[in-house]
């Protein structure tokens, strides 16, 4: 018995005034199952077991309302409980492949993948229509997606794909084990073949774009991305992704032009907002670039490409007061965004700030940049500030994860000898020139009287007659 939306809405509003009056309604088993079926689909899970429990009172022989029990158990992470009404259901009904498939649902979510695909491959064997056994044939592919074993799963979202020619999921899921694969060429001639028996499909099209992109070959991606707009000219992904083939290949304008359609088309991005500025600003519009860059911080203050792109804009063109305001508001918005920290330090150091600075680099590496430059960047600054005990704990942390580093051993040298410990100097500074003798400069540069010490001059001099 098929049911309207007007029947379904009936049986909704019937049973939420039943619970409401606490009167008792019959409703058919369909009706039960179409309300439950709605109210999983929102969410509703406590007014979804209401309806299961009441359906399965009035009907209590129903298999398809002890799947949808099963379905809530399998949501609440019961699964002795589901797999025990499955077995009862399987000694109803053992050639039902509905059974078959909420037991595969039971044991994928206990990450018992292989037994899911065995388990939902009898189920295909049990179907008795197998020109529609494309949802299970998806089902089979993403078990294998868990599994790590894309050549089978693209063996079975195939299988999908000759059982329903629209399944786009599954299409999109072969090109996806196919770029995980780093098969572009497998993926392009599959697509292709696809496109000869649909091609008005602009998914197919978008994806065949996106394959050449990914091998270079702009051209062809641009070709593909006519076709899917060709195929729907409000397809916004195609205008974003020929915009990006536009600007490799340097057409500036016309990419703009790609990307304002689709502002037209939807609610502005902030991915196009942004390219239509960086594309303002290799054409040499700064006034218009800038503009864009706004916009894009003004659309998606958490998106750390416009703030990164409007400092970075102003650094090249060295007005560092700007690109400080700009980099001090991305900080407020966000105070764990290591890069918006390392370009803070980057750009107090550029005026000066060193305090400001240095405080910068701390909190790049208290939050996990571990790049050398930004060790050494940090002590260097100590050691302008005259915090030696603070550099010499920064540079040993910096040694851990660099071990046998000249530079570091360089600064270390010169600290130890500035804070008069001549031993750890010394062991410091053989290591360093042992390293590399010709980074011996960071001494003068870093530690100029340390250089005209008689000890470190010998030593470097020793170093000197040794490696020639």
């Amino acid at each position: 018995m098929q049911y309207s939306h007007e029947d379904e809405n009936l049986s909704l509003t019937r049973f939420e005034s039943m619970l409401k009056t606490n009167d008792i309604l019959f409703f058919d088993s369909n009706e039960f199952e179409n309300i439950i079926h709605h109210y999983l689909e929102n969410g509703k899970i406590a007014l979804a077991k209401r309806a299961i429990k009441l359906g399965q009172e009035q009907h209590p022989s129903s298999i398809n309302l002890s799947l949808f029990q099963v379905e809530i158990l399998v949501i609440e992470n019961k699964f002795v409980e589901a797999d025990e009404i499955l077995e009862k259901l399987h000694q109803l009904e053992p050639n039902n492949e509905e059974v078959f498939i909420q037991k595969a649902n039971v044991l994928s979510k206990q990450d018992l993948h292989q037994k899911a695909i065995h388990t939902l491959l009898h189920a295909i064997d049990l179907s008795s229509t197998p020109e529609d056994n494309s949802d299970l044939y998806a089902l089979v592919g993403m078990e294998f997606l868990f599994l790590d074993d894309f050549q089978n799963a693209i063996i079975y979202f195939k299988k999908c794909i000759e059982t329903d020619m629209t399944d786009y999921g599954a299409l999109h899921n072969i090109v996806y084990c196919y770029d995980f694969l780093n098969k572009n060429s497998e993926a392009i001639e599959y697509l292709n073949w696809f496109i000869d028996s649909n091609p008005y499909c602009e998914v197919a099209w978008h994806q065949l774009g996106r394959q050449y992109f990914a091998i270079k070959d702009y051209e062809k991606a641009n070709a593909a991305f006519d076709f899917a707009i060709i195929s729907d000219d409000t397809f916004v992904g195609a205008y974003i992704e020929k915009g990006k083939v536009l600007e490799k290949l340097k057409l500036y304008h016309q990419a703009i032009e790609n990307y304002k359609i689709t502002l037209a088309l939807d609610e502005p991005t902030s991915f196009a907002l942004l390219r239509i500025g960086h594309c303002y600003e290799k054409l040499g519009n700064d006034d218009l670039a800038v503009q864009f860059f706004k916009k894009t911080i003004d659309d998606d203050a958490l998106l750390d490409k416009g703030w990164l792109a409007i400092t970075k804009f102003y650094m090249k063109r060295l007005n560092y007061q700007k690109a400080l305001y700009y980099i001090k508001s991305a900080v407020n918005i966000d105070g764990d965004n290591v890069l918006y920290w390392k370009l803070y330090a980057t750009i107090n150091k550029r005026l000066n700030f060193l305090e400001e600075a240095e405080h910068g680099y701390k909190r790049s590496l208290e939050l996990g940049n571990y790049e050398l430059d930004t060790w050494l960047e940090r002590s260097d600054i100590l050691i302008s500030l005259g915090e030696y005990e603070i550099a010499l704990k920064n540079l040993k942390e910096a040694l851990e994860f660099y071990p046998e580093n000249a530079e570091i051993e360089y600064r270390l040298a010169g600290l130890h000898f500035k804070v008069s410990e001549e031993s750890k100097g010394r062991f410091h500074l053989k290591n360093a020139l042992f390293l590399n003798s010709e980074y011996s400069f960071i001494i003068s540069e870093l530690f100029p009287n340390v250089e005209q010490m008689p000890i470190v001059k010998a030593i470097i001099l020793e170093s000197k007659k040794a490696s020639n």
